[in-house]
């Protein structure tokens, strides 16, 4: 079985200077009474011939419908999930109105067995957190993301 490897930001804003950081909300009936532990960067799978920050922009567009722009990205670097997935990240200063964001849809069986299909956006909300709630909200597998943007930006002078 090929490496499973994805790429994402996170997107981060600093109003009245303290730290904010925006999560996804995974979609679909799986996920639909899961809050806590469940939350991720904006991310997805890495193609052949993709590189891992043309994936981790389109990835961010796709799932918030919002376009990055010219912006100058962090580098994070990777972890593992659970599951055996690499992520990288980068983060990245922005603005996002979490009421505008649109995601693109999947088509899954629910419930499993039934062989029904239902069609699902693959996040279904974001939202802005103060670092320390988002430690809570986000996978495990990526709080290493916040606290490297945490300490690059402390080294900066940013936070």
């Amino acid at each position: 079985m090929a490496e499973r490897i994805s790429a994402g930001i996170l997107l981060f804003r600093r109003p009245g200077g303290r730290l904010e950081v925006l999560l996804a909300h995974p979609g679909g009936p799986r996920f639909a009474a899961r809050d806590e532990g469940c939350w991720s960067i904006p991310k997805g799978e890495v193609e052949p011939d993709e590189t891992l920050e043309t994936v981790a922009r389109r990835e961010f567009e796709e799932e918030t419908g919002h376009h990055l722009g010219p912006v100058d990205l962090i580098p994070l670097g990777e972890t593992i999930q659970k599951g055996g997935k690499r992520v990288h990240a980068w983060a990245a200063e922005g603005a996002l109105d979490p009421d505008a964001a649109t995601s693109n849809t999947f088509v899954t069986e629910w419930p499993p067995g039934s062989g029904r299909l239902v069609e699902a956006p693959e996040v279904d909300r974001v939202a802005w957190f103060d670092p320390a709630v988002a430690r809570v909200s986000i996978k495990a597998s990526q709080i290493v993301f916040i606290d490297r943007l945490v300490a690059r930006l402390a080294q900066e002078g940013r936070v």
